[in-house]
């Protein structure tokens, strides 16, 4: 008689079992990004992949997408490189590079594999993806409008990293919302300051009508300065209390 042996099952979690674990973002993250995420954490999880590697790859993939915007920003403007082709490249490399960023979290969480040095990488790639970025639309912006005052583009990069701080403080023990509703009208006036939907629409304006990027500059500065300043004293009100 043949005794029968059991092994256990692979751990195969699906698209499904990676996104129930997100970490939000906005509307257009948590329908679009986020379930993209879940499936780059899928093919990762079956390579073997670590967290990490994704991280890495989000941050390189955000970079050369970023450089070749502001390489070739002054030629769009002289007409010299359709501004279809960069602004083609930015919607797809950088919503791919945000969809990596999504799935690394995802997959650490859903392997165990997060921990403190990990967390530390995500946010510092991050960063600098995000400079790159900024350095885009602002060489983008300079290029089509020479005139654009530098102190608007030194605002627009300063005020655009409180979207990430605010993120980052978010995620303690002492976070806080000032807007604590999640109704469909918040949610899509919360889209301002959706990461997903912010370079979908960047990329657009590069794709469809590269004139209108120093609006966009205009626009962020404004929105994230005074998001700046109704946090501030939303935290100074709470810690009067």
């Amino acid at each position: 008689m043949r005794s029968a042996t059991t092994s256990a099952e692979p751990f195969r979690p699906t698209v499904a079992d990676f996104h129930r674990t997100n970490r939000g973002g906005g509307l257009f993250s948590e329908s679009i990004s986020q379930w993209l995420g879940a499936a780059f954490a899928v093919a990762a999880h079956r390579l073997g992949l670590r967290p990490t590697a994704l991280t890495i790859t989000n941050l390189v993939l955000g970079l050369a997408t970023s450089v070749t915007v502001v390489a070739l920003a002054g030629r769009v403007a002289d007409g010299d490189v359709p501004a279809w082709v960069v602004g083609l490249l930015a919607l797809v490399g950088w919503q791919v590079a945000y969809a990596l960023d999504c799935a690394d979290g995802q997959l650490a969480r859903v392997t165990g594999q997060g921990s403190p040095a990990g967390a530390r990488v995500d946010v510092l790639c991050d960063v600098a993806a995000q400079i790159a970025l900024v350095a885009a639309l602002g060489a983008t912006a300079v290029a089509q409008h020479p005139s654009t005052p530098p102190w608007l583009v030194a605002a627009f990069a300063g005020t655009w990293m409180v979207n990430l701080v605010t993120s980052v403080m978010q995620a303690g023990p002492n976070a806080a919302s000032m807007v604590t509703s999640t109704s469909l009208p918040v949610r899509i006036v919360k889209l301002v300051r959706d990461y997903g939907a912010v370079i979908f629409v960047a990329a657009l304006v590069l794709l469809l009508a590269p004139a209108l990027a120093l609006w966009v500059v205009v626009a962020f500065t404004v929105v994230n300065g005074g998001f700046l300043l109704a946090s501030i004293a939303f935290s100074a009100r709470a810690s009067l209390r």
